[in-house]
């Protein structure tokens, strides 16, 4: 049985994105993740900036769109736990493009979840510069070498850091967040959405 056009332009467009992911790890030194048509690296701390001046220089990935953190912890202010225990850390992500082909990667690292810091690579890529001043603010991590990581949002008499699982939102404990629990059962097999006017 032969595959349809738009299964083989799938099976293509995957095997190509698995050959981009392969030559940017092994460019960098780093290991390859394809997840939800994403190609991920994921690098060591200590390679981090040395991955990104790789990427920026003679894989031609001139373009940084973004960059921050998940906190990836078990213990959480509000809302609910994980389903499943994680290995606390935080994940420091960057995802850097060409402008010719569209091709793009997320380069990530883990960072220690006690004090976390990174060499700073707002000199390899000026656009980290705020990104970087951001995931300072907002998650807590030292961006070494970076040339002014002032706050952006919060006034400096401000404690805390919002985007850490474990600040506590205020808001959040009057009201969870939705999702978790504006969850409706679905319809059982061959029931489908009722037609009858309620307003009958």
């Amino acid at each position: 049985m032969t595959a349809n056009p738009s299964e083989n332009g799938s099976a293509e467009a995957g095997s190509a994105l698995e050959e981009f992911a392969d030559r940017v790890a092994g460019a960098v030194g780093g290991r390859a993740e394809v997840a939800h048509g994403t190609a991920k690296v994921r690098v060591t701390p200590s390679a981090w900036k040395d991955a990104l001046t790789v990427t920026s220089g003679e894989l031609g990935l001139v373009f940084l769109s973004w960059l921050s953190a998940i906190d990836w912890t078990n213990d959480v202010a509000v809302g609910n736990e994980p389903d499943e225990p994680v290995e606390e850390r935080y994940e420091l992500l960057c995802a850097v493009s060409d402008l010719s082909d569209g091709n793009l990667v997320m380069i990530s690292t883990d960072l220690d979840h006690d004090s976390p810091s990174i060499e700073s690579v707002a000199d390899v890529y000026p656009g980290a510069n705020w990104h970087e001043r951001e995931a300072a603010e907002m998650f807590g991590i030292d961006f070494v070498g970076h040339p002014d990581l002032t706050k952006l949002y919060l006034p400096d008499s401000f404690e805390g850091y919002p985007l850490r699982k474990d600040f506590p939102l205020l808001s959040r404990e009057v009201k969870p967040w939705p999702g978790k629990v504006d969850v409706e059962d679905m319809p059982e097999n061959g029931a489908g959405p009722s037609t009858e006017n309620p307003n009958r």
